[in-house]
């Protein structure tokens, strides 16, 4: 009958049977929707779908209002216990027991609003009415009493925001008193708890042209770090775009997508007032943040979130934020490597957010996805550009993949320094970027092979390398060879390059020669010839369909098979589902992994160096990709 265990009858309703009221009513908030044969009730806490009879909704409407006045004695007294309609009423309120949606009145003036959010509003109303909250800005002294804005008042300034959030806090149940500091800047207002037993708790609110934030809760010093970075980062504005831009053309700037300074709409302020002072009166009595009772999936569970206001047009959005201070110690917390592919690419999307965000995007943008999957990625802030190293663009089997590889490596060149004997690597967790160092280091340039190239018939007969080869030579026109090489006489290791046929004209641009000597358009290391083949050939055709789309190559990333378990983690092949298809290709290569990262490890002789990037913004930069979960290696060695 429901999408729960149903509760048993004695949850609620049996509970005076002398006719005095029952002490639970609905949470102020609840909506319900009829159903075709039930009803679906949702509110701030929880919701319920009851299913299984068209009498429901009928139920309901007999239901609604002594639950919503808290006085179910009367239809009790028309369902004696036992009967089916008796049943019904019990099944119904141990529904919405469980769910959370009813609950005991509170008091106090903040009734309404505890009676939707608190577990138990009369405890937390008691909590509210003892808590002191100073509102501490940085304003100079002077200004008019903060309580003068009324609805006559001119359209607000950020300057008001310090009253507007002390209005929204003694409608909360709080007591307010005010403070004035020069170390917290103009324009931004910190809302911290005096006194008390708990640990001191405060959240900072702040306006920049036409946006605004809301901090995290956290320590009054925490929260005031976080606003003067939250102000200086909406200051220099981030949001920039990640779609591919013609070769040889200036990039958008970065604060492309910032809004317009001009006057703030009246009801701007007050809202983000209010939102802030919710957020810290939920701290204070023990309520849910605001920012986990919602269902974004692209929050990410363990990490702070921000709620990031604009004005124009009207909108607000919590998204996950570490600033530089990382200070208390819940912001010092790395999170776990990723465990799925999508999650890490909802790291990678978190740490490019909007307005905020300080890493770059990855998207498909206005990329073609024919005849392969490309993303396209901005370099973070602060890494070395030149007039072809704006973007970077990735193919790769799937959109997903291609993703991750962009983000990867786009990261990487941001972390890049000046000394050429250290190079960082980037991945989702520590495999993958293990494996992604190896192949690098037996790329194109690494040591030469124990024999001469293969013939064509030893890796041509794979079904993804003759795919791919087509559609590069027949398919794109490219005139290209291929180059299969074994890079060890005991183990399997194989080095696949594609190069450009120099003895007849290319028939289309193709991109620039990459970083790496030797590399041509597409390179891989994989276990097999035939793996090596086709992710080589993969490459090139990324890169030259990329080019013919005019965009912006940095180098041909070469994904190869490094991320293929976590593409292939909880997927179920289906039996016909060989290496002809994506998914069997990718988990035969996934199977095979492990074994190449050790053979690649004993030929390179690649180790950690335990390095840190030279320039503060990339040395900041690998702290939060290793906060956010990403593994960041700084690799050398011999490569013998």
């Amino acid at each position: 009958m429901t999408d729960g265990t149903p509760a048993p009858a004695a949850s609620g309703t049996d509970a005076h049977r002398d006719g005095s009221p029952l002490p639970w009513r609905l949470r102020p908030g609840v909506a319900v929707t009829p159903l075709h044969n039930g009803l679906h009730l949702r509110g701030r806490r929880g919701s319920v779908t009851l299913e299984g009879s068209a009498a429901l909704p009928r139920l309901w409407r007999l239901l609604e209002e002594p639950l919503r006045t808290g006085r179910l004695t009367g239809p009790l007294r028309q369902a004696e216990p036992g009967t089916a309609l008796r049943e019904a009423v019990d099944t119904v309120v141990g529904q919405l027991l469980e769910h959370d949606l009813l609950v005991a009145e509170p008091a106090g003036p903040a009734a309404g609003w505890l009676a939707a959010s608190a577990k138990r509003p009369p405890t937390a109303a008691a909590v509210l009415a003892a808590t002191r909250v100073e509102v501490v800005s940085g304003a100079p002294a002077g200004r008019p009493p903060y309580d003068r804005l009324g609805a006559a008042a001119p359209p607000p300034t950020p300057d008001d925001l310090a009253g507007a959030a002390g209005r929204a806090l003694r409608r909360g149940g709080v007591t307010v008193a005010y403070a004035v500091t020069p170390a917290l800047p103009d324009g931004l207002v910190l809302l911290r708890i005096a006194g008390g037993d708990g640990p001191p708790r405060a959240v900072a609110a702040g306006v920049h042209g036409g946006l605004g934030f809301v901090t995290a809760p956290g320590s009054p010093e925490q929260a005031a770090a976080d606003a003067r970075a939250l102000s200086a980062r909406l200051a220099a504005g981030t949001g920039a775009s990640t779609a591919p831009h013609p070769r040889g053309a200036a990039a958008p700037p970065r604060s492309a997508t910032a809004p317009a300074s001009g006057p703030l709409p009246a009801s701007f302020v007050p809202l983000l007032a209010a939102a802030a002072a919710q957020r810290l009166l939920c701290a204070a009595g023990g309520l849910p943040d605001p920012a986990d009772e919602g269902d974004d999936h692209r929050l990410l569970p363990g990490l702070p979130a921000v709620l990031v206001a604009g004005a124009r047009p009207p909108r607000a959005e919590y998204r996950n934020w570490l600033g530089p201070d990382r200070i208390d110690p819940d912001r010092r917390t790395p999170l776990e490597p990723a465990g799925s592919l999508a999650e890490a690419l909802d790291r990678a999307v978190a740490l490019g957010a909007e307005h905020i965000g300080t890493g770059p995007a990855p998207l498909p943008g206005a990329l073609r996805q024919l005849p392969v999957p490309l993303a396209s990625c901005d370099l973070p802030g602060g890494a070395v550009r030149t007039p072809r190293s704006e973007t970077v663009v990735a193919g790769a089997p799937r959109l997903d993949l291609a993703r991750l590889e962009a983000f990867c490596r786009a990261a990487e060149l941001g972390l890049a320094g000046a000394d050429p004997t250290v190079r960082y690597v980037v991945g989702a967790n520590p495999d993958h970027a293990w494996g992604r160092a190896l192949r690098r280091a037996a790329g194109p340039g690494a040591p030469g092979p124990v024999s001469g190239p293969l013939p064509e018939a030893v890796w041509l007969g794979h079904p993804q390398a003759r795919h791919w080869w087509a559609t590069l030579t027949q398919r794109l026109g490219v005139r290209a060879r291929m180059e299969v090489i074994r890079l060890d006489r005991d183990r399997e290791a194989y080095r696949a390059v594609v190069l450009a046929d120099t003895g007849r004209p290319d028939p289309g641009p193709v991109p620039d020669p990459a970083a790496e000597p030797g590399s041509g358009l597409g390179w891989a290391v994989e276990a097999t010839p035939g793996d090596a083949a086709a992710f080589a050939a993969l490459t090139a055709t990324a890169a030259v369909s990329a080019a013919r789309q005019g965009a912006a190559v940095t180098d041909p990333c070469a994904p190869g098979g490094s991320a293929a378990p976590s593409a292939v983690a909880g997927a179920r092949p289906a039996p016909w589902e060989d290496n002809r298809w994506t998914t069997g290709w990718l988990t035969e290569v996934a199977a095979r992994e492990a074994a190449l990262r050790g053979t690649l490890r004993t030929l390179t002789g690649l180790h950690d160096r335990e390095a840190l990037p030279a320039a503060p913004e990339a040395r900041e930069f690998a702290a939060l990709l290793r906060a956010f979960g990403f593994t960041v290696l700084a690799v050398g060695g011999d490569q013998r």
